[in-house]
């Protein structure tokens, strides 16, 4: 049983027709029938009931069609499989960070990564969440990680990568220093101190320090647990 013959009987059980069938597999009727008629005695029954130019699926043909269309879905499958495998060998995986995430935190296993799968090139771009969306939708970047409390297109698969807290440094007498924790909304109309506003611009308070003087004793604070994602398009992962 070879592909090609499963891709004519499917063919011509869609069209009832052996002429229509050639000519949508791109042979000639001659060859489609012989490769039909060749299945059908390795198989010992008859696919299809023949009534001169017409044709009809025999019970037996109705009865093997799901299993040769399944095998035809897992041949294409194994292709495409193939296919991706190949283009890991020559196309570089794209991957954004949200600059105040950044990759430093990301290259061990970034190293893992390419330890496991030599032949695959690993290009990370890091920018602001709107640049990486935009890179995103446009194609440029295959996957991201990114903060999902700043805001995921519904547009993208969305999967929580990891979580941790965050840590707001206060004066001993700020009115939130004697807490054991703190919302991010305590903390939203804060005065704050960040490390590169080109790099936190948009942390908003989720990553902020507050502190009137570097000389003063700091009491910390652990705010709520924020989490971070990875997307991808919605449409494939290449």
């Amino acid at each position: 049983m070879e592909l090609f013959q499963i891709r004519y009987v499917l063919a011509a059980a869609e069209t009832l027709n052996f002429t229509r069938a050639a000519e949508r597999c791109n042979v000639s009727q001659p060859a489609l029938t012989k490769a039909v008629k060749s299945l059908e005695d390795e198989l010992g029954a008859s696919i299809f009931t023949r009534e001169g130019k017409r044709i009809r699926l025999s019970d037996f043909g109705r009865s093997i069609l799901p299993t040769l269309r399944q095998m035809q879905e897992q041949a294409e499958r194994a292709q495409s499989i193939a296919q991706d495998y190949r283009l890991l060998d020559k196309v570089p995986v794209r991957l954004g960070v949200l600059g105040t995430i950044g990759s430093v935190r990301l290259a061990r296993y970034l190293a893992a990564f390419q330890s496991s799968f030599e032949g695959v090139e690993v290009e990370v771009t890091e920018g602001a969440l709107g640049e990486i969306i935009n890179q995103l939708d446009e194609g440029k970047l295959d996957l991201a990680i990114v903060n999902p409390f700043e805001g995921v297109p519904r547009s993208f698969h969305a999967h929580p990568l990891y979580s941790e807290k965050y840590v707001a440094v206060l004066p001993p007498d700020h009115p939130l220093a004697l807490r054991n924790s703190v919302a991010l909304r305590d903390l939203s109309g804060q005065p704050m101190s960040t490390a590169s506003r080109a790099r936190c611009a948009r942390c908003s308070p989720r990553c902020a320090a507050t502190a009137r003087s570097s000389s003063m004793r700091a009491s910390a604070r652990s705010a709520r647990t924020g989490s971070r994602r990875w997307c991808s398009r919605a449409s494939a992962l290449r």
